[in-house]
């Protein structure tokens, strides 16, 4: 019973409901910004939970809108809530909420690719790496348009341990179309399988805690929503820099119906590209055939320390492009000309001692 008591505290006083709110301040979702609302305080408050004990807690809600989320988060106990909304038309609305909450809500009119979420709490609460999660969550009903660029904007922060992990492992609970979320959560042989299952995997512990059918949002979206769960690792299962591992996964899925050579092939100038490509998957030892969808996280370890130690040996590797050889070759035939320059120079395998 005491602990019932200590919950109802946190509740907020009496205020007009969200879809009062949206009648009154005339809102709409925006289908240009992939905007749907979640009306449903039973939802939000089980997507809530799913982030964990929020007792206490400081908190940044993505894009919160008409403020549904907000409400759910602020029950929970959060005592530092900072919400980020880009669309000017929800501001009235989480002020009204603000008030409702008073030191609890702080509202920040910006655009969350670009804020600096580093500078938006106390250092105070920051924890070393490699020791528990901070007492901080970032929490998000994400827009589909964003939610894509903005995870792997995070992966990388998560792999550099800047913006919102400078504090720590900082946690996240966010939604991604039903499709993304189970790309992220991917195991391998999975027809779901995709850098993205690489990127996050190799990072984070990533669990995809439950579906929200379409019909829950307003407007109904076409497609069902995920909520996904990260934890960044202590380590990272890939010892390399965040660009690095990127282009190597991404160059292996940009053929995910072929064999993994051909799309690793693409790593290097054409003039040295079969020679290459043997030699690091001889010593990455991953058999050629395997497709993109069949390869583990340690086989991308080993392709991405061999392709480091290449890159240290021959440094113009890291920073060719196929795509840019390619649009030289036909620029130069289109001038009736022929051209064998590569972007990089063509590094020799290296010869066994």
């Amino acid at each position: 019973m005491a602990a019932s008591g200590k919950l109802a505290s946190f509740r907020l006083p009496p205020l007009p409901t969200v879809s009062e709110l949206i009648k009154l301040y005339n809102l709409r979702a925006e289908k240009q910004l992939s905007q749907n609302f979640l009306l449903d305080l039973r939802l939000t408050d089980k997507l809530v939970r799913q982030a964990g004990n929020l007792n206490n807690a400081h908190v940044c809600e993505v894009g919160p809108g008409p403020g549904g989320l907000t409400r759910s988060i602020l029950n929970a106990g959060a005592t530092d809530l900072l919400v980020v909304e880009k669309d000017s038309r929800f501001i009235p609305g989480l002020k009204l909420l603000s008030e409702a909450a008073p030191g609890r809500l702080r509202i920040v009119h910006g655009d969350i690719l670009t804020y600096r979420m580093d500078r938006g709490f106390p250092g105070s609460i920051s924890r070393p790496w490699e020791e528990d999660p901070p007492n901080l969550h970032i929490i998000g009903n994400l827009p589909f348009s964003v939610s894509t660029p903005l995870i792997i904007s995070w992966l990388e922060n998560i792999a550099k341990r800047t913006g919102p992990f400078a504090y720590g492992r900082t946690r996240l609970t966010l939604t991604f179309q039903k499709e993304v979320a189970e790309r992220l959560t991917a195991s391998t042989k999975s027809k779901q399988r995709s850098r993205l299952s690489i990127m996050a995997q190799y990072l984070c512990t990533v669990h995809h805690r439950f579906t929200i059918p379409g019909r829950a949002f307003v407007p109904k979206p076409e497609v069902d929503v995920g909520v996904v769960h990260f934890t960044p690792l202590v380590q990272p299962l890939i010892q390399q820099p965040f660009k690095l591992v990127e282009k190597v996964v991404r160059n292996v899925f940009q053929f995910r119906r072929k064999h993994c050579h051909r799309g690793i092939g693409m790593l290097f100038p054409e003039a040295c590209r079969d020679a290459l490509t043997e030699e690091l998957m001889c010593k990455a030892d991953v058999e050629p055939t395997l497709r993109p969808t069949e390869l583990s996280i340690p086989h991308f370890k080993a392709l991405a320390d061999v392709y480091a130690h290449m890159c240290s040996r021959e440094p113009l590797l890291l920073g060719y492009d196929f795509r840019e050889e390619l649009r030289l070759k036909h620029l130069a035939k289109r001038r009736g000309m022929q051209t064998n320059t590569p972007q990089a120079m063509p590094p020799s395998p290296e010869q066994p001692n």
